[in-house]
């Protein structure tokens, strides 16, 4: 999870007059050693923990990229769902609609074959009364020449 590589310690140079003072007291030169290791050490720490906060603030913020293209996605899927559910209703409505107008279509297609066919046969009635009352006057007609001979 974590480099085994640590960081270069920043210091800085002794000069020589230092280095003849460090070296003088060995007592100087190990609490030295132990104060550049304590501040290495404490360096090293903090960069560490900047960089699990950093690391952790990067998994946050990409999680959340995530999440907003998911919603991105799925609302224009959810849209077209709904979409897609509201047309197939309209498909059901408009079945029922063109079932009800055919069968509207049948009623009225047999009603006026009815009509047309009482049409027909009125006038069928017509041309037989025509029929009766030319035979009538026919008749008629022979009573009184037979009359009046």
């Amino acid at each position: 999870m974590y480099s085994t590589q640590l960081p270069q310690a920043r210091g800085r140079v002794l000069s020589s007059s230092e280095i003849h003072k460090s070296q003088s007291g060995s007592g100087d030169l190990e609490s030295c050693l132990l104060q550049i290791y304590h501040h290495h050490h404490q360096n090293s720490l903090t960069l560490r923990d900047q960089t699990e906060k950093a690391k952790k603030d990067a998994i946050k913020k990409a999680g959340r990229v995530s999440d907003l293209l998911v919603d991105a996605v799925n609302g224009g899927v959810q849209e077209t769902f709904m979409n897609e559910k509201r047309i197939e209703l309209e498909i059901r409505a408009l079945t029922a609609t063109v079932g009800r107008f055919m069968k509207q279509t049948d009623q009225w297609l047999a009603a006026s074959h009815a009509i047309n066919t009482a049409v027909k046969e009125i006038g069928d009635f017509e041309n037989w009364m025509k029929s009766m009352d030319f035979d009538c006057k026919s008749i008629n007609t022979a009573i009184r020449n037979i009359h009046q001979q």
